[in-house]
């Protein structure tokens, strides 16, 4: 692989932009998702390919990592990074699909507070990525992110206590909690990306 011997490629930003922004999407394809009278087939389709997308950010960033001498910050933090924005679209791409395959057609209540933590986050991330470039004002958009997961895990337990309370036979509680699970760990995703935003920001201050 021919390597660039040039000053340092500072595209990554860019790229990472990109995908956050593929995971706001992603977010709010989610809020489509459950409404009421959503076409869920239709939304996970759309979140397929937002899926897809983001894989191919994921693969960009790879593949210029790959062609490139001298990285913004290290090269084992830029592949972090773009491997734990790739988890969060997989996760909620994920429980998008079990929807539509389960034909979920009634959700918990508590199931929007969920989905509003994983948008107000992807909201957060996609606003953050450019600030790569200055390494400045990031600590306000962890530590967010780590209230936004607390609260997330405070979410899911309510919605864990709803499922086994017997209002739902024993098949939905099965289908529901799938889902549920991976919106939980999208919101732990979010908070993975985070944490190695904080990460690059130490080594770089």
């Amino acid at each position: 692989m021919r390597l660039r011997l040039t000053p340092r490629e500072d595209s990554f930003y860019d790229m990472f932009a990109d995908s956050a922004n593929n995971l706001v999407t992603g977010a709010r394809l989610l809020v489509e998702l459950i409404s009421d009278g959503a076409d869920r087939a239709a939304i996970a389709e759309k979140m397929r390919a937002c899926e897809h997308a983001g894989d191919e950010c994921t693969h960009a960033i790879m593949r210029r990592l790959n062609e490139t001498f001298i990285t913004p910050f290290d090269r084992e933090d830029i592949y972090r990074l773009a491997s734990t924005i790739d988890d969060v679209m997989d996760e909620m791409e994920e429980a998008a699909d079990l929807v539509a395959l389960y034909e979920i057609d009634e959700f918990p209540a508590g199931i929007v507070d969920m989905v509003e933590v994983l948008e107000r986050a992807a909201e957060l991330t996609a606003e953050a990525m450019p600030r790569l470039r200055s390494m400045k004002e990031l600590n306000e958009y962890w530590i967010e992110i780590n209230r936004l997961e607390n609260q997330g895990d405070q979410v899911y337990r309510k919605l864990l206590a709803k499922l086994f309370s017997g209002d739902y036979d024993t098949l939905t509680v099965l289908k529901l909690k799938q889902v549920i699970d991976r919106l939980e760990d999208a919101a732990d995703a979010f908070e993975h990306v985070a944490n190695t935003v904080e990460t690059i920001a130490v080594k770089e201050s």
